[in-house]
């Protein structure tokens, strides 16, 4: 089985620095990245501040914003609504992903993330389980 395990250069579309029109609750951000990150708060007015981040921005905010109580119970949930956002409305993204067949996708990483990706052989691949089951998804609706 063919696996990727890096989202950059040709797979960098995986990663949620990939600039492509995400919708969640109800906001449109320029990027997976913004709108996650925009959930960590409840305010609409804190949310929309995300709306027009690059990635790095957005990542940065994040980690200065008062985390909603119920985050560590919502993130994956979270990121899966965003992912599947992602490549159900940018149909060019969507068609990218499904032509990775069956690979197996790890979001392999040089910054310590051991839950979202794979650090030096070690982490959850939280990430790129959720690529999967949202090819999987795309799949049965072909």
């Amino acid at each position: 089985m063919k696996t990727i395990n890096s989202f950059t250069r040709e797979n960098h579309f995986l990663s949620n620095f990939f600039n492509a029109p995400v919708i969640y609750e109800g906001v449109q951000y320029l990027n997976n990245e913004a709108a996650f990150q925009s959930a960590k708060v409840t305010s609409l007015t804190e949310k929309k501040k995300f709306e027009n981040l690059q990635p790095n921005h957005a990542k940065s905010l994040g980690r200065r914003v008062k985390l909603r109580s119920d985050w560590e119970k919502i993130k994956d949930q979270v990121m899966y609504d965003c992912v599947k956002d992602k490549f159900t409305r940018n149909l060019d993204l969507k068609n990218k992903l499904l032509a990775t067949k069956d690979a197996k996708l790890i979001e392999g990483n040089t910054w310590n993330d051991k839950y979202w990706g794979v650090c030096n052989g070690v982490g959850q691949n939280k990430l790129g389980h959720i690529l999967m089951k949202v090819r999987e998804e795309l799949k049965q609706g072909e």
